[in-house]
């Protein structure tokens, strides 16, 4: 179906230093020391450029703790930091950063954006994030995380005003005549004179108009208030899905929220994340998904899932079934925890089955195969309506990063389902978007609607 309509996918590299499982720092093929090793996240970055990947994607959380350090190898750059130097080192590939909008302001955050999209020729992208826990919250002057509808309303009026930011300078606003003293047309320069429910912005941005017009917009909730931002704002979304009816379901629903919001659905890239354990045969993958298991540390696995869903399930039989838990009552990542809560569910697991499935990638899909029967799963996927591409989250980033390069890719490259050159130079054009317009510019009279 895909190559009829010469539709390709996808691919996206969700970056950690060791790995998405939560023991790959314990593995033997892994370098502890890497996680503030520059050069590594270099070597990585070029890896997946060469792959001719779409992009790579920095998670981001504000907080941590004793318990948490104790037993996970938790800890490293900030993403705009980070994303800013590889900037300087790769000349393709799209650079997504997340950022949350509980606990940063619009015109610092437009402007590190700007830099980042002016540094990189046009590959910026931001993952925009509501935050849910009240560790965070705890570090930003707040008892607790605001309510899921509150933090999305204010999501709402952040995105706004940086949105008018970027726009706050036209394309052709630079003129750069030195003859005439002239630098900049101040007609094309304008100021926001934004005041609303939680912010007060003046404007303009003072950096001018970068390559893409603005970064690409990224969302990741898939709650009901998050999928309705997302249908209204994203231009691409990272999502966690653990079926492909699952995933099919929320695809067409986005697409349909999109249409009915007058945006085009095709400008909405849906990419599911995926975590791989790849092996030449799929004894050879088996085998490396035990070792991972059997590094793993329920104590810590039990932390982490107690702080993903908002309840401490700590003093619980970890052979017993996972406890009810009032969903409806989450103030944080209500559509994880959801998530979390039904696959337990569905297939009856004790708390310690749940904690292994989980440990490979927090509630994405965990897929153990050889590359053949990894590229069969994400063509058809994406071939029958269930996603446009996919987020890469190797479960052990030593060795699996390669496996899915250097296996995956080529299979779907002969396959014709993902590209062998980029045909851009921007996050944009590697996502097939258009050049944003400027909500300031005033149309030529030609193009003007009466």
């Amino acid at each position: 179906m895909s190559s009829k309509e010469n539709r390709q996918l996808h691919l996206n590299l969700f970056v950690t230093p060791v790995g998405h499982h939560e023991a790959a720092w314990r593995h033997p093929d892994t370098d502890v020391d890497q996680l503030l090793d520059f050069s590594f996240f270099q070597r990585l970055a070029a890896k997946a450029e060469a792959a001719k990947l779409d992009s790579i994607f920095l998670a981001d959380r504000v907080a941590t703790s004793p318990s948490a350090v104790q037993y996970g190898a938790i800890g490293g750059y900030e993403p705009l930091t980070l994303l800013s130097a590889l900037a300087v080192v790769t000349k393709r590939i799209g650079l997504i950063a997340t950022v949350s909008t509980s606990f940063n302001e619009p015109f610092n955050l437009a402007r590190r954006f700007a830099s980042l999209d002016h540094l990189s020729g046009g590959r910026a992208g931001w993952n925009i994030i509501t935050s849910g826990t009240d560790a965070e919250a705890r570090n930003f002057n707040l008892e607790q995380i605001p309510e899921h509808a509150e933090r999305y309303e204010r999501a709402r009026e952040f995105l706004d005003i940086a949105v008018k930011l970027w726009d706050s300078w036209e394309r052709d606003a630079l003129i750069r005549d030195k003859e005439s003293g002239i630098y900049a047309d101040h007609h094309k320069v304008h100021e926001l004179n934004h005041k609303g429910k939680y912010f007060s912005v003046k404007g303009p941005l003072n950096v001018s108009r970068s390559p893409q017009g603005r970064p690409v917009l990224v969302q990741a909730g898939s709650s009901q208030d998050g999928r309705q931002f997302a249908a209204e704002h994203a231009e691409a979304i990272f999502t966690a899905q653990q079926s492909f009816d699952e995933a099919r379901a929320f695809y067409g629903d986005i697409k349909r929220r999109a249409a009915k919001a007058g945006r085009s659905p095709g400008h909405i890239t849906i990419l599911p994340g995926i975590c791989p354990i790849i092996g030449r045969t799929e004894e050879e993958a088996r085998e490396k998904e035990a070792k991972l298991v059997e590094l793993s540390n329920p104590a810590y696995s039990l932390i982490m899932l107690s702080n993903r869903v908002g309840f401490d399930l700590t003093g619980y039989p970890l052979d017993g079934p996972m406890p009810q838990l009032p969903v409806k009552e989450v103030r944080g990542h209500q559509s994880r925890t959801n998530l979390i809560v039904e696959l337990a569910q569905r297939e009856n697991l004790t708390l310690r089955q749940l904690l292994n499935r989980l440990a490979g990638g927090r509630g994405h899909r965990t897929v153990t195969g050889t590359p053949t029967q990894i590229a069969d799963m994400l063509e058809h996927w994406f071939a029958e309506g269930a996603a446009d591409g996919f987020n890469i989250m190797p479960q052990l980033m030593a060795g699996g990063l390669e496996d899915f390069l250097e296996l995956v890719v080529p299979e779907l490259q002969r396959r014709g389902l993902f590209r062998t050159e980029y045909t851009g130079t921007t996050l944009r054009d590697h996502y097939g978007l258009p050049y944003p317009e400027n909500q300031f510019a005033v149309k030529p009279a030609s193009q003007a609607h009466y």
